[in-house]
């Protein structure tokens, strides 16, 4: 199969960036503030609110043997993705820490509270907003943050559990766990509110992106447009006769349904090829088929 590098080179720009939210959130956020929170980097970050370990070190090592053991069953195609992840958020995670370290100023060992001591609940907000940000990215570019994630692709394969459920349950456990270990009540509430906050961002950033729009297209240059839709946009269309009520004379109108966010581009290639057509746009609720949800 012919890889298009375009596409798969904006793919790692983007998951780079939302790696880079991710990491933004932990540092500046939660970690500072000793918050829990479900996945892998959870477990590391309880690791170091526990024993002082860096929590990159965990996230790195827990996620090697992981990678190891699930190549095999998940294949090469999901684990490259997650291996440049990995690789980049730990050093992210690592890197942030030193510059947050630096400017703290000399024999500064914790990670400054920026928004004040007992500010924890705030720190919960923009923290697991700024993650669920930064996962949508990564999911919506193919991309994975490993940890849980694997373990999650992993039980999906040989059991009939959603990758939703189980990373929802995997989470649960992982946030529960931290109340044995930190003796804190109220970071256990932070905790579940981070996993809300985050999976709640996390879903409005992918639901918003991948919406679908309908347009019918009123043209005189029907094959023209639809050429044009087909090669830039990799869109189908259908073309349907139609009929002017007041000239009373024959109109082509080409039905089109794309993604939310391709709308501009698609209005830039009808107005560079019929700058006089008629267009309206309308969101469309449940589309399904290639290209878009899949029929169930």
């Amino acid at each position: 199969m012919r890889i298009d590098w375009k596409h798969e080179v904006e793919d790692y720009l983007f998951i780079t960036f939302g790696l880079l939210l991710y990491a933004i959130g932990w540092t500046v956020f939660l970690l500072p503030y000793e918050i829990p929170s479900g996945g892998l980097t959870g477990i590391s970050a309880l690791i170091y609110y526990t024993t002082g370990l860096e929590m990159q070190v965990s996230y790195l090592i827990a996620n090697a043997l992981l990678l190891i053991g699930a190549l095999k069953i998940l294949g090469l195609k999901f684990c490259v993705k997650t291996i440049y992840a990995v690789l980049v958020l730990t050093f992210f995670l690592w890197a942030l820490q030193r510059f947050l370290l630096t400017n703290a100023g000399e024999g500064v060992t914790k990670l400054p509270r920026y928004l004040g001591e007992d500010q924890g609940f705030m720190a919960v907000i923009f923290g697991s907003s700024i993650c669920g940000m930064g996962l949508a990215q990564c999911f919506l570019h193919q991309g994975s943050t490993g940890g849980v994630d694997i373990i999650a692709a992993v039980v999906n394969k040989y059991k009939h559990i959603s990758l939703g459920r189980m990373l929802l349950y995997l989470d649960i456990f992982i946030v529960s766990a931290s109340y044995p270990l930190l003796h804190d009540w109220q970071r256990l509430a932070f905790g579940f509110v981070d996993m809300f906050v985050c999976n709640m961002v996390l879903d409005y950033v992918m639901n918003y992106v991948q919406q679908s729009v309908q347009f019918f297209i009123i043209t005189k240059h029907p094959q023209e447009i639809y050429e044009a839709i087909s090669k830039e946009m990799d869109r189908s269309a259908t073309l349907l006769p139609g009929t002017g009520c007041y000239s009373g004379q024959p109109v082509s109108v080409l039905m089109v349904v794309a993604k939310k966010n391709q709308s501009v581009a698609l209005f830039r290639l009808v107005k560079a090829i019929d700058p006089t057509a008629f267009i309206s746009q309308t969101k469309a609720e449940g589309v399904y088929g290639e290209g878009f949800a899949q029929l169930k």
